[in-house]
């Protein structure tokens, strides 16, 4: 039987996801991208999973990018579509009401790296190449890394990368913030364990609350945000979690969340 093109397994309330092509670097062709956004969609409902982790197969790539021999072949109207359905998921991912770590363990590039700009955190392994290497193939980016490298590092990182085309080494990475943290590589298995376990812990609303102000309030300006931020703080007042959270406080004892 062939393959799943996404794998995916749980530990507890951690969904993991494993891009599953190692044979090509995991490389996201249009089958992939659409296996994806089902794994995504179906870890967004599960009300048992609060927390989601994103990988690749093997010990080589993350996602060493699209599918180059697919793209290839591509009509502009095909290329358009193609990307629009890269986009559209990167921005299924970005919006996810749970935090999505992305486990970058080996090379993540091009639409890779445009998929790990997506999920909420990033932890890499030491050894982890990471870059925007499109000019070298005559093209640019198409699942949104120009303007997520630009909103991630600034302008000027932004455009090195996209205009040099150059891979840069995980701590580089971390330099420019486009990776949180950075680990050995034999350690990057039990530290993203460890992240995936503290976050499924935490108040689920209460998250969901970040990433909302964060990532939609991001997009607006800073009068309307600010009122967006104080309307999602007020309505977690009425929730179970918010009362857990505080009473476990005065009571000097560990919360636990429930998600209500």
């Amino acid at each position: 039987m062939t393959e799943p093109l996404v794998l995916a397994r749980d530990d507890g309330a951690i969904r993991s996801l494993v891009v599953n092509r190692a044979d090509k670097l995991n490389a996201l062709n249009a089958a992939t991208l659409d296996a994806l956004a089902a794994a995504f969609d179906a870890a967004i409902t599960d009300a048992d999973v609060r927390a989601i982790v994103l990988t690749g197969a093997g010990s080589k790539a993350f996602v060493a990018g699209a599918d180059i021999a697919e793209m290839r072949g591509l009509s502009p109207l095909q290329a358009r579509d193609f990307a629009q359905r890269g986009q559209a998921l990167m921005r299924k991912i970005e919006t996810a009401p749970k935090p999505v770590i992305a486990k970058v363990n080996g090379f993540a590039l091009g639409g890779g790296l445009e998929l790990a700009m997506a999920c909420h955190l990033r932890i890499a392994a030491d050894s982890a190449r990471l870059g925007q290497p499109e000019v070298n193939l005559g093209m640019i980016p198409g699942f949104g890394g120009s303007q997520r490298l630009l909103r991630l590092t600034g302008r000027a990182a932004a455009l090195e990368l996209c205009l040099l085309g150059a891979l840069i080494p995980a701590e580089r990475a971390f330099q420019l913030g486009i990776v949180n943290r950075v680990v050995a590589a034999a350690e990057l298995d039990a530290e993203t364990a460890k992240l995936a376990a503290q976050l499924a812990s935490s108040a689920p609303l209460a998250l969901r609350g970040v990433l909302d102000a964060i990532i939609q309030g991001g997009e607006m300006g800073l009068a309307e945000a600010l009122q967006f931020e104080t309307a999602q703080f007020a309505l977690l007042f009425s929730s179970d979690d918010m009362r857990e959270g505080t009473g476990a406080f005065i009571e000097k004892r560990k919360a636990h969340f429930v998600g209500k």
